[in-house]
């Protein structure tokens, strides 16, 4: 799938308009609905969708929290992750990765928000007989529609012979559906666990995710500084941590608050890491590194 990148419209002035398209991507350590300025401010909840067990249909909330009425058009990609947790659009699957798209179903597909309104859009998981157990994961896609020139506004005076060019950003979000058919499997365990003091001030913990079996899985990391006096200090928090199907691996990085009286230099990290459930989270892994002078 190429997702198009500009369009030129040629007149008697020779003028070209290049349209500049963004994608914010609402998943992994910063899984937080990106800000669609020029559009309006686009707030989507839930960040993701899943379809597991007997669920068969599922509703998003769109909100405008801007002060400018706002279009989205709304579709399907298909995107891969990357080890780092990027995502690149691609138009076949990896080996292993299954698309959701030919199962999905959702409406409406165009939505126009005045200043604080809401609109919902349903999805619906079309199910086969013959369905194979496994995860299939697409991503939909809400494209911002730039505003057009109102009527009568004339265009500027340009020098005919001179060519000129016009940006228009427009932004877009895409969150992931995933359909999981059969039992889980799935395993995950955290590796390689190192400290660095980045330009001697930023303290920084890397890892790597291992994951296992048939699902994804999904979660919000907690680290935590052991003194060697045993007094326990939160560290960080990062929410919306992914390792999506087919990928083994993620590696992941992310800076340790200065907190006056933790030492870095010495005692221990412990690394932790949970189900966003809101009630009680389930611990998925956990690992820890020893700190030394």
């Amino acid at each position: 799938m190429n997702l198009p990148t500009r369009e030129r419209s040629l007149s008697g002035s020779c003028r070209i308009v290049l349209f500049i398209w963004g994608l914010t991507f609402l998943v992994l350590a910063s899984a937080i609905p990106g800000r669609l300025n020029a559009q309006g401010n686009l707030l989507i909840l839930p960040r993701r969708v899943v379809f597991e067990g007997a669920q068969k249909s599922q509703a998003l909330t769109l909100a405008n929290t801007g002060a400018d009425t706002a279009k989205f058009l709304i579709s399907i990609v298909q995107m891969k992750m990357k080890e780092d947790g990027s995502f690149d659009p691609i138009d076949k699957p990896d080996s292993g990765q299954f698309f959701a798209d030919k199962y999905l179903r959702f409406y409406p597909r165009t939505v126009t928000l005045a200043p604080n309104k809401t609109q919902v859009v349903k999805m619906q998981f079309m199910k086969p007989p013959d369905i194979a157990p496994g995860e299939y994961r697409s991503h939909v896609y809400f494209r911002a529609v730039p505003k057009s020139k109102p009527l009568g506004e004339k265009d500027d005076i340009v020098d005919t012979a001179s060519v000129t060019a016009k940006l228009i950003a427009v932004f877009g979000i895409t969150i992931p559906v995933i359909i999981r058919v059969g039992e889980p499997s799935t395993k995950v365990s955290m590796q390689d666990l190192s400290f660095e003091m980045s330009k001697d001030t930023v303290p920084k913990l890397k890892l790597t995710f291992h994951r296992e079996g048939n699902f994804s899985c999904f979660g919000d990391l907690v680290v935590k500084h052991i003194s060697p006096s045993g007094k326990e200090t939160k560290a960080a928090t990062v929410k919306g941590i992914a390792v999506y199907t087919p990928n083994r691996i993620r590696r992941f990085q992310c800076n340790l608050d200065r907190i006056p009286g933790v030492d870095y230099s010495s005692g221990k990290l412990v690394a932790v890491y949970t189900t966003p459930s809101d009630a009680k989270p389930v611990k998925i892994a956990e690992a820890e590194m020893d700190l030394k002078k």
